[in-house]
């Protein structure tokens, strides 16, 4: 599989100001194949250390903090040749090893010419600890499931992906184009973006198979609930990881404490809720009143909404049964449009440089769905599932906000194209997000 995170990483190893790196992730988003496969393609050798599987390995760290006395001890207990500027060092699963964490530092200060990365399966809980951490010795790459265009070029579809990446104007596809990709995009709703459930379906092509890694991923990330520091956190995780479809399904897709236990209260589930945001299961998005720069300023606090951080996995979790795909667009307006917009924020993350924020008012109700900031500009996003594409909601936005919207976005089924000061994406162009911004900006 290709990955586009893998040219990030070759910009990593060229660049002079190259520090250690931290991969941050989800569980079975691919972190450990990449650094293998990077390794294999642009080094003479990986040295590949896992911390969970080799517990030993922490006594090099926890003697000295001289690394090097520590690259020759690694490379004797492992059998593997560590040659500074020629091997990649791989230090995985380091999220329970402050030690190994903070040598980043050394590796930083003292060998720079070593090519240090390392990864973990719940590395942004430890982040998130109040521990000793090397501020400004490491470079950090997010690593997210795949993209619509990386599955299009698994599954033998790289002609629709070179299709989309080439497009350098806002204008109607071609059917040519559009139906295969509007296709595509059903099964992409299936399978999600975990490449182990990707390549199941390219080795297999059985929606069985996909529902039985699907279920193994969720398995793996409930029995990581038990990895929490403090027992009794364990039955709220799961209440609340439970509740998520519910949560989505409702038209006003608030979070809400008492939907995921009669009677909770925020103070005690806010706890797990973070827990859930730090490990990369889920992101949280903050109602704003007010459009301003910075968006996180004008945060309600009070009021979000919670996304999973894969469609396929949502899809999953929610018992939806694949055999909807093949009914026209029911996929994608089913479970009240819940999995469009999951795949619609889960497109935007990698594309900006935070999470989006949604606008809300009351009485009477309006809703836009995402809200983000672009530059220096800030953009309402409606998600449309369907090719119905009437909203009251980001109409009051731009009235209400005149002089602050330049440009208003919708997702939907339809076409590429300009309605006005509307930009038209359809959805299986959102990963292209940003890019056909930036060409509607310019046509403005």
């Amino acid at each position: 599989m290709e990955r586009t995170a893998m040219q990030q990483l070759i910009g990593w190893k060229e660049s002079p100001y190259r520090k250690p790196l931290i991969i941050k992730g989800v569980r079975q988003v691919g972190k450990t194949w990449l650094l293998k496969e990077f390794g294999r393609r642009y080094y003479d050798n990986v040295a590949y250390f896992n911390f969970d599987e080799n517990p030993e390995y922490r006594d090099f760290f926890a003697t000295t903090k001289d690394v090097r006395r520590i690259i020759p001890n690694l490379a004797m207990a492992g059998g593997q040749d560590i040659t500074a500027g020629k091997t990649l060092v791989v230090f995985d699963e380091i999220q329970d090893c402050p030690e190994v964490l903070n040598s980043l530092k050394y590796f930083c200060e003292n060998v720079p010419e070593y090519h240090v990365a390392s990864a973990g399966s719940l590395l942004g809980i430890a982040l998130a600890k109040p521990t000793s951490f090397p501020v400004g010795k490491v470079d950090f790459l997010a690593m997210y499931p795949m993209t619509f265009q990386e599955f299009l070029m698994a599954t033998g579809s790289g002609n629709l992906a070179a299709y989309l990446n080439q497009i350098e104007e806002i204008a109607p596809l071609p059917e040519a184009f559009f139906n295969p990709l509007a296709e595509k995009l059903k099964m992409y709703f299936v399978t999600g973006g975990m490449p182990e459930v990707v390549n199941r379906w390219v080795e297999t092509q059985s929606v069985g198979q996909v529902q039985s890694v699907l279920m193994d991923i969720i398995n793996a990330y409930e029995r990581d609930f038990m990895k929490h520091p403090e027992t009794k956190e364990y039955p709220k995780l799961s209440r609340i990881w439970n509740s998520l479809p519910s949560q989505l399904a409702r038209e006003n897709k608030k979070f809400l404490y008492s939907a995921v236990k009669e009677g909770a209260r925020a103070r005690e589930y806010e706890d797990a809720l973070e827990w859930l945001v730090n490990a990369a299961l889920v992101y949280k998005t903050f109602r704003i009143t007010t459009p301003g720069i910075p968006l996180s300023g004008y945060e309600d606090l009070s009021a979000f909404k919670i996304y999973l951080a894969d469609v396929g996995v949502l899809r999953r979790l929610a018992k939806l049964d694949p055999v909807a795909f093949r009914e026209g667009n029911r996929l994608f307006t089913e479970f009240k449009g819940a999995l469009t917009e999951n795949f619609v924020l889960q497109s935007l993350v990698p594309q900006f440089d935070a999470a989006p924020h949604y606008w809300s008012r009351l009485n009477p109700s309006y809703e836009v769905d995402f809200v983000i900031q672009h530059e220096n500009d800030i953009i309402p996003i409606e998600v449309k599932s369907d090719t119905n594409i009437k909203s009251r909601s980001l109409k009051k936005y731009a009235e209400t906000f005149s002089s602050q919207t330049k440009l208003r976005v919708r997702f939907s089924m339809n076409n590429l194209r300009m309605d006005d000061e509307v930009l038209n994406i359809p959805l299986f162009m959102a990963d292209v997000a940003d890019k056909l911004i930036r060409l509607a900006m310019k046509n403005l």
